[in-house]
Protein backbone atom coordinates (compact mmCIF):
# COMPACT_ATOMS: atom_id res chain seq x y z
CA UNK A 1 0.00 0.00 0.00
CA UNK A 2 1.38 3.63 -0.89
CA UNK A 3 1.50 6.09 2.38
CA UNK A 4 0.54 9.27 0.84
CA UNK A 5 1.61 12.90 2.26
CA UNK A 6 -1.67 15.17 2.54
CA UNK A 7 0.40 17.88 2.14
CA UNK A 8 -0.59 17.92 -1.80
CA UNK A 9 -0.84 15.64 -4.43
CA UNK A 10 1.62 12.77 -4.18
CA UNK A 11 3.69 11.55 -7.32
CA UNK A 12 2.22 9.07 -9.63
CA UNK A 13 4.10 7.22 -12.46
CA UNK A 14 2.10 7.26 -15.83
CA UNK A 15 2.47 5.24 -18.86
CA UNK A 16 1.52 6.63 -22.05
CA UNK A 17 1.46 4.40 -25.21
CA UNK A 18 0.33 3.05 -28.26
CA UNK A 19 -0.37 -0.68 -29.29
CA UNK A 20 -1.03 -1.70 -32.85
CA UNK A 21 -4.90 -3.23 -33.30
CA UNK A 22 -3.77 -6.49 -35.38
CA UNK A 23 -2.31 -9.11 -33.74
CA UNK A 24 -4.49 -8.67 -30.96
CA UNK A 25 -2.33 -11.00 -28.77
CA UNK A 26 -0.16 -8.79 -27.43
CA UNK A 27 -2.27 -5.97 -26.92
CA UNK A 28 -4.56 -7.90 -24.90
CA UNK A 29 -1.45 -9.44 -23.00
CA UNK A 30 -0.62 -5.45 -22.05
CA UNK A 31 -4.34 -5.05 -21.21
CA UNK A 32 -4.11 -8.03 -18.82
CA UNK A 33 -0.80 -6.88 -17.30
CA UNK A 34 -2.33 -3.29 -16.84
CA UNK A 35 -5.63 -4.87 -14.98
CA UNK A 36 -3.27 -7.07 -12.92
CA UNK A 37 -1.20 -4.25 -11.83
CA UNK A 38 -4.39 -2.37 -10.86
CA UNK A 39 -3.82 0.65 -12.84
CA UNK A 40 -6.23 4.17 -13.05
CA UNK A 41 -6.95 4.70 -16.53
CA UNK A 42 -6.46 8.78 -17.11
CA UNK A 43 -7.20 8.70 -20.68
CA UNK A 44 -7.38 6.49 -23.77
CA UNK A 45 -3.32 5.10 -23.60
CA UNK A 46 -2.52 6.42 -20.54
CA UNK A 47 -2.46 5.04 -17.26
CA UNK A 48 -1.12 5.85 -13.89
CA UNK A 49 0.03 3.75 -10.59
CA UNK A 50 0.93 5.85 -6.99
CA UNK A 51 4.83 6.40 -7.74
CA UNK A 52 7.30 4.18 -6.13
CA UNK A 53 10.05 1.86 -6.97
CA UNK A 54 7.98 -0.90 -7.59
CA UNK A 55 5.46 0.39 -9.65
CA UNK A 56 7.65 2.16 -12.24
CA UNK A 57 9.95 -0.63 -12.72
CA UNK A 58 6.39 -2.91 -13.52
CA UNK A 59 5.54 -0.13 -15.77
CA UNK A 60 8.77 0.09 -17.40
CA UNK A 61 8.94 -3.31 -18.41
CA UNK A 62 5.07 -2.96 -19.43
CA UNK A 63 6.64 -0.16 -21.63
CA UNK A 64 9.38 -2.46 -23.16
CA UNK A 65 7.09 -5.09 -24.25
CA UNK A 66 5.01 -2.49 -26.15
CA UNK A 67 8.08 -1.27 -28.00
CA UNK A 68 8.56 -5.18 -28.70
CA UNK A 69 5.15 -5.72 -29.91
CA UNK A 70 5.71 -2.30 -32.23
CA UNK A 71 4.05 0.16 -30.36
CA UNK A 72 5.18 2.79 -28.40
CA UNK A 73 5.58 3.98 -24.89
CA UNK A 74 6.81 6.29 -22.34
CA UNK A 75 6.89 6.72 -19.04
CA UNK A 76 5.83 10.13 -16.61
CA UNK A 77 7.05 10.71 -13.36
CA UNK A 78 4.05 13.49 -12.74
CA UNK A 79 1.55 15.04 -9.94
CA UNK A 80 -1.75 15.63 -10.42
CA UNK A 81 -2.28 19.69 -10.52
CA UNK A 82 -4.86 19.37 -7.78
CA UNK A 83 -6.00 16.73 -4.40
CA UNK A 84 -9.67 16.56 -6.63
CA UNK A 85 -7.64 14.90 -9.33
CA UNK A 86 -6.04 12.74 -7.62
CA UNK A 87 -8.43 11.90 -5.20
CA UNK A 88 -11.28 11.12 -8.29
CA UNK A 89 -8.30 8.63 -9.39
CA UNK A 90 -7.90 6.98 -6.42
CA UNK A 91 -11.21 6.95 -5.86
CA UNK A 92 -11.93 5.26 -9.30
CA UNK A 93 -8.90 2.59 -8.34
CA UNK A 94 -10.55 1.95 -4.87
CA UNK A 95 -13.93 1.43 -6.31
CA UNK A 96 -12.55 -1.25 -8.94
CA UNK A 97 -11.08 -2.79 -5.77
CA UNK A 98 -14.51 -2.76 -3.77
CA UNK A 99 -15.66 -4.69 -6.35
CA UNK A 100 -13.26 -7.60 -6.80
CA UNK A 101 -13.44 -7.61 -2.78
CA UNK A 102 -17.27 -7.89 -2.70
CA UNK A 103 -16.97 -10.86 -5.54
CA UNK A 104 -15.04 -12.56 -3.07
CA UNK A 105 -17.54 -11.85 -0.15
CA UNK A 106 -20.22 -13.35 -2.40
CA UNK A 107 -18.69 -16.25 -3.96
CA UNK A 108 -17.37 -17.27 0.16
CA UNK A 109 -20.64 -16.72 1.53
CA UNK A 110 -22.32 -18.68 -0.43
CA UNK A 111 -19.77 -21.72 -0.14
CA UNK A 112 -20.40 -25.19 -0.48
CA UNK A 113 -21.79 -27.16 2.51
CA UNK A 114 -19.04 -29.72 2.17
CA UNK A 115 -16.23 -29.72 4.19
CA UNK A 116 -13.66 -30.48 1.66
CA UNK A 117 -15.14 -27.82 -0.93
CA UNK A 118 -15.15 -25.55 1.47
CA UNK A 119 -11.39 -25.57 2.58
CA UNK A 120 -10.76 -25.92 -1.77
CA UNK A 121 -12.62 -22.79 -1.93
CA UNK A 122 -10.93 -20.98 0.94
CA UNK A 123 -7.82 -22.19 -0.44
CA UNK A 124 -8.16 -20.07 -3.72
CA UNK A 125 -9.89 -17.26 -2.03
CA UNK A 126 -6.96 -16.54 -0.26
CA UNK A 127 -5.02 -16.75 -3.30
CA UNK A 128 -6.87 -14.32 -4.70
CA UNK A 129 -7.39 -11.92 -2.07
CA UNK A 130 -3.70 -11.66 -2.26
CA UNK A 131 -3.39 -10.83 -5.79
CA UNK A 132 -6.41 -8.11 -5.04
CA UNK A 133 -4.49 -6.65 -2.26
CA UNK A 134 -0.92 -6.37 -4.06
CA UNK A 135 -2.81 -4.27 -6.49
CA UNK A 136 -4.92 -2.37 -3.66
CA UNK A 137 -3.02 0.76 -3.19
CA UNK A 138 -6.42 2.87 -1.78
CA UNK A 139 -8.02 -0.09 0.40
CA UNK A 140 -11.71 0.25 0.20
CA UNK A 141 -13.85 -0.72 3.58
CA UNK A 142 -14.86 -4.16 1.42
CA UNK A 143 -11.07 -5.39 1.80
CA UNK A 144 -11.78 -5.97 5.81
CA UNK A 145 -15.39 -7.80 5.34
CA UNK A 146 -13.34 -10.07 2.78
CA UNK A 147 -10.60 -10.65 4.57
CA UNK A 148 -12.84 -11.67 7.68
CA UNK A 149 -15.23 -14.01 5.54
CA UNK A 150 -12.57 -15.72 3.88
CA UNK A 151 -11.19 -16.38 7.62
CA UNK A 152 -14.82 -17.54 8.77
CA UNK A 153 -15.09 -20.16 5.68
CA UNK A 154 -11.69 -21.29 6.06
CA UNK A 155 -12.32 -21.85 9.70
CA UNK A 156 -15.77 -23.52 9.82
CA UNK A 157 -14.02 -25.80 7.60
CA UNK A 158 -11.36 -26.71 9.97
CA UNK A 159 -13.81 -26.95 12.64
CA UNK A 160 -15.96 -29.59 10.70
CA UNK A 161 -12.65 -31.32 10.10
CA UNK A 162 -11.80 -31.52 13.57
CA UNK A 163 -15.43 -31.74 15.02
CA UNK A 164 -15.11 -35.47 12.34
CA UNK A 165 -11.72 -36.49 13.88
Amino acid sequence: MIQRDTGGPGEWVLLSYRIPREPSTPRIAVWRKLKRLGVGQIGDGVVALPADARTREQLEWIAEEIGEAGGSASIWIARPATMTAERELATGMAAARSAEYAAIVAEATAAPAGMAERQSLARRLRAELRRVTRRDYFPPVERDQAVATVDALATTGRRSRQALS
